[in-house]
């Protein structure tokens, strides 16, 4: 036997061994270097240059890896427009747009003078060479992911500047190629200037109308995370055909459909764990593949040029963050993180070099100097970015833990199941309700009773599908299946046993004419317990409504659950990144914006007046179809209570039928009280009594008060 025919020759080109060494690389790098406390990011590229062309000569950077590696970088800028938080980039855009200038012009300055007078290239070169020290590359924003803080303002600031000077660089690109071409006039600026605002247009008002139809009509998780794919895929290939790099397209599609895709939802699940598993350490890989330590330390020159490169883009992307921090007064460990992330050069620079190399401004020392730039420079900011991310996480638990913020308790949710057609809606909005940053499970439970026909089987396959669901959005879901004499205290009874803060139900189906709006089964439950219950009927996905629109009553803020729905709807509001719209008594609304202002929300919230609850007729023409309606109620033995509440049934099914509602009970007592049980007859029912004590009482001051106008009305007959 010939072992030459068993062993096959080097670089390997079978597709299968070629997978499984990269799968091998991408599974070990982190387990072995997280030991030492060495970001797993340098690894991916220290093993893309070992098992390279310019290392071991395992396999070659070959078709496959520009593929994939083109699909990772795309995906990274996705995910850095995904994950920002609109609200705060707006908030803090006057950062992110000085930052971004600086760490443009910066870079441009220093690295224009720097190579003109030491490396003396001539004036276009060095301009060039200076664009590249001007763009960096988010290699490093897959830590801040993993550790849970897309969202702090250093890294939006961040990611804002880097979409201004890699832009910046990529204009002195075209200009420099275009000068050397010998294209650059009036009419390649009107092409730039008209291309780039037909782009933006068609990415504004096409893709937000696109998503949400296909997101109402296609509910299929895979359909959705394909379709979300091919938008941001064509966003990037049109981005191309107006004369922008593809990673601008990219970026812009992650800000465009940020709002469809809640940070805590099985979409954005399956797109982190795609992206973070297989294609962004994929164009990890193939940066390393690109490092050429040979043809550096070939000649005394080229070292020169590769530690001048690496200097000038070091110490100039931390200039830029120090003039950032010193103007807008920002601590350490922010100007830290600006830097660390913005540090990095790959993606941009290498278009650069490779354009310049072509167009023979650059020679091969620059070319072999960039490589070993982008090794320095990717292997500081993943260690600075690391330490950054590590500080600015326990800085927000001191924070948080010091500061007088808004303690909801512990959040227990109980999803009570039944209708297999209301589970994906009815998971999904417990799931925006939650606060993402409490790790307490859900709980759904399908209750049996004795008129059920259920042989287990369909109560199986009902909590089963919520489990998958909330799992899929990485939320874990506590299941019961129980068997009790009736649905309500089945319900009642699990909520006192796990200690259960709020409950989400679906709305009942009326089976006949006789039957009740919200059905026996929810007004039994509204009887039987005093925690915060949210009946909800959702005709759209919750993560495609355009607004949230509340009508709170009178009083409501002298209820016990005030601030827990309040923190509730605003988690909901800044999960999907829609306004929140509050209809409120004046007194109501200055609590509002105080729970608001505490909790430091930052949702897009308005305000508007409801002196009388018998106004709330008026929202019928405010509220949209893709709106999400949510009335405030109160039981009878609540202060809020209002006799028009009566009246919301009937209300609500002739002129909201057909929207999204959610019918929401705040908590009423601090403890729970003795109501009665269902399965005890002999059990006295409180709210049955005390609300008819209430009718008598409003009975008796209408009576009295009719017999007050009489008498004004006789005493002028007699005058």
């Amino acid at each position: 036997m010939n072992i030459e025919n068993i062993i096959p020759a080097l670089p390997f080109t079978n597709p299968v061994l070629i997978f499984f060494i990269v799968l091998t690389i991408i599974l070990f790098a982190p387990l072995l270097l997280n030991r030492f406390r060495i970001p797993h990011i340098i690894g991916l590229i220290i093993a893309g240059m070992i098992i390279g062309p310019h290392g071991f000569g395992l396999l070659e950077r070959d078709s496959s890896f520009q593929i994939f590696g083109n699909v990772g970088l795309l995906y990274l800028m996705f995910l850095a427009g995904l994950e920002m938080d609109i609200n705060d980039f707006k908030k803090n855009k006057t950062q992110g747009i000085v930052f971004g200038l600086y760490t443009f012009f910066i870079p441009m300055i220093l690295g224009t003078t720097i190579s003109y007078y030491t490396l003396h290239f001539n004036l276009e070169t060095s301009i060039l060479l200076a664009s590249m020290y001007a763009s960096h590359t988010l290699v490093a924003y897959p830590i801040v992911s993993r550790y849970g803080i897309p969202r702090a303002t250093s890294v939006t600031t961040t990611i804002a500047g880097t979409i201004i000077t890699v832009l910046g660089a990529l204009i002195i690109l075209a200009v420099i190629a275009g000068m050397q071409q010998g294209e650059i006039n009036e009419i390649f600026w009107i092409r730039l200037l008209i291309s780039i605002t037909i782009y933006c247009t068609i990415i504004i008002y096409s893709f937000p109308r696109i998503t949400r139809w296909f997101f109402k009509k296609y509910d299929d998780n895979v359909s959705q995370y394909i379709f979300v794919l091919a938008l941001v895929f064509s966003a990037s290939f049109m981005a191309q055909l107006a004369g922008l790099e593809a990673i601008i397209g990219a970026f812009f599609a992650g800000v465009v459909l940020n709002r469809f895709i809640p940070a805590v939802s099985p979409l954005m699940n399956r797109i982190e764990f795609v992206g973070n598993a297989l294609f962004i350490p994929y164009f990890l890989i193939g940066v390393g593949m690109l490092i050429n330590l040979h043809g550096v330390f070939s000649s005394t020159e080229a070292i020169i040029v590769a530690i001048n490169m690496s200097i000038v883009a070091t110490a100039s992307k931390w200039i830029a963050a120090w003039f950032t921090q010193k103007t807008f007064k920002l601590p350490k460990v922010d100007r830290n993180m600006i830097f660390g992330l913005s540090n990095a050069q790959a993606a941009a620079t290498l278009a650069a070099v490779l354009i310049g190399y072509d167009l023979g401004l650059f020679n091969s020392n620059v070319l072999n100097g960039t490589v070993i730039m982008i090794l320095v420079t990717c292997t500081i900011s993943s260690f600075v970015t690391e330490k950054a991310a590590r500080e600015l996480v326990t800085k927000q638990q001191q924070d948080d833990y010091l500061k007088d913020k808004i303690d909801t308790g512990e959040e227990r949710i109980l999803i009570p199941i039944a209708n297999p057609d209301t589970i994906e809606n009815l998971v999904n909005l417990a799931i925006l309700l939650k606060n993402p940053k409490k790790k307490t499970p859900l709980y759904a439970i399908n209750v049996t009773d004795d008129k059920s026909q259920d042989n287990g089987f369909n109560a199986k396959n009902a909590l089963q599908k919520a489990a998958k669901i909330a799992s899929s959005a990485d939320v874990e879901m506590e299941t019961i299946a129980r068997y009790d004499m009736n649905i309500a205290s089945g319900i009642i009874h699990t909520m006192k046993e796990k200690n259960i803060s709020e409950i989400v139900i679906g709305l009942h189906h009326k089976a006949n004419i006789v039957d009740s709006f919200f059905g026996t089964k929810t007004e039994s439950l509204l009887k039987g317990t005093n925690k915060m219950v949210a009946i909800t009927k959702c005709t759209i996905p919750v993560n495609t409504v355009t607004r949230i629109v509340i009508a709170v009553p009178e009083k409501a803020e002298f209820e016990t659950g005030f601030v827990k729905w309040v923190d509730r709807v605003a988690n909901m509001a800044k999960q999907v990144g829609c306004r929140a719209i509050f209809y409120a008594h004046p007194n109501t609304i200055i609590q509002l914006k105080a729970i608001l202002r505490k909790g430091k929300y930052n949702i897009r919230n308005e305000f508007e007046i409801l002196d009388n609850w018998e106004d709330i007729l008026m929202l019928t023409g405010i509220v949209l179809q893709d709106d999400l309606f949510i009335i405030v109620s109160a039981r009878h033995t609540s202060v809020s209570y209002n006799t028009e509440f009566d009246k919301l049934p009937s209300f609500l099914s002739k002129y909201f039928a057909g929207n999204n509602i959610v019918v929401l009970y705040p908590e009423q007592f601090g403890k729970e009280s003795q109501l009665s049980f269902f399965s005890d007859p002999r059990s006295m029912d409180v709210q049955r009594d005390y609300t008819r004590f209430i009718g008598l009482r409003l009975f008796l001051e209408n009576l009295l008060k009719k017999k007050k106008r009489w008498g004004h009305r006789n005493q002028k007959k007699d005058k």
